[in-house]
């Protein structure tokens, strides 16, 4: 009879100890995710995907492409945030205050991530490092604000309408291919000209639907986004129609024979999603949005992943 009570005070202590076990990791993976999306960590892990995936439509040999591309993409981004944290208040204030708060660390691991890609890139050549200094000298004559102090009359790339999305879906279309091709020493071939005009549409989607956020942001400094001009339906009509532009690239590289139709069906998989996404925006919460849009990179991986498996 004694024991009963020692028994209930046991199990009330371990069901006690697996509450906090719980409720630990809970928390830890929810500041862990946060970091994972405020800092821009993701959009490496993606840009990683998405070197992935040029590598096989070109059939390249592996090589250190996607990890420095993974570098320069959390680099750029972690400083791009930093840079706009003032201003990103108005559209997400929760990533803006993280930043602020991590500004420092932000700004130190950046700059440690932009250095070790730069490191790893010498080993592939004078082309290499050059791309890989590419996205950085895109991002400084995009964001920064020396070109209206050098003339008032010209404005931040980033504040003209269409141009500002074009110069960042430039960098990274350029980056993306050029640098596999440059660690491979492979030719350019008409099939490198179709994945980097593939990358070219996809990242220009992927450049206009955060904007869609923001909005109120965006016109209170002046930036003028597809969004911002024409209206969200508008938008969405024009994304579709890039959309269906790449749709038409990648059969066009199918009849000419410069894509084979697997990597095609796996290409217009993504395309499939991309509309899907593209449909909800002004409908449902942008910066899940923001999210699904670069998840069309792993549907095009799993796809082109696939059949392998299965064989």
């Amino acid at each position: 009879m004694s024991q009963e009570p020692t028994y209930a005070s046991d199990e009330r202590g371990a069901n006690g100890r697996t509450e906090r076990i719980v409720e630990l990791l809970t928390s830890t993976g929810e500041r862990a995710g946060t970091a994972l999306v405020y800092s821009s960590a993701y959009l490496a892990a993606i840009a990683t995907v998405e070197v992935a995936i040029a590598m096989a439509l070109l059939s390249l040999s592996p090589n250190p492409a996607p990890v420095v591309v993974g570098l320069v993409t959390f680099a750029v981004y972690t400083n791009d945030r930093v840079a706009d944290a003032d201003t990103d208040a108005v559209s997400d204030p929760e990533r803006a205050a993280f930043v602020r708060r991590h500004r420092d660390a932000l700004y130190l691991l950046a700059s440690i991530a932009y250095g070790l890609a730069v490191a790893i890139s010498v080993l592939g050549g004078p082309v290499a490092l050059a791309v890989t200094l590419l996205p950085g000298v895109f991002w400084v004559a995009y964001a920064a604000d020396w070109i209206p102090n050098v003339s008032p009359h010209v404005r931040r790339l980033k504040e003209v309408l269409v141009v500002n999305s074009l110069v960042v879906a430039l960098a990274w279309a350029t980056t993306l291919t050029a640098l596999p091709v440059a660690f491979t020493d492979a030719a350019i071939t008409p099939g490198t000209a179709v994945v980097f005009a593939y990358f070219l549409l996809r990242s220009f989607v992927d450049t206009e639907i955060p904007n869609v956020g923001d909005i109120e942001a965006d016109r209170a400094i002046g930036v003028a986004t597809l969004p911002v001009a024409f209206g969200v339906p508008a938008t969405r009509r024009a994304l579709y129609a890039v959309d269906l532009l790449t749709v038409v690239l990648v059969a066009a590289a199918v009849v000419t024979g410069v894509l084979a139709t697997g990597p095609a069906v796996a290409l217009g998989a993504g395309v499939a999603y991309s509309l899907v996404v593209t449909g909800l925006l002004g409908r449902v919460d942008t910066d899940a949005l923001e999210l699904a849009s670069e998840c069309e990179y792993l549907v095009v991986a799993a796809a082109l992943v696939g059949p392998l498996l299965v064989a």
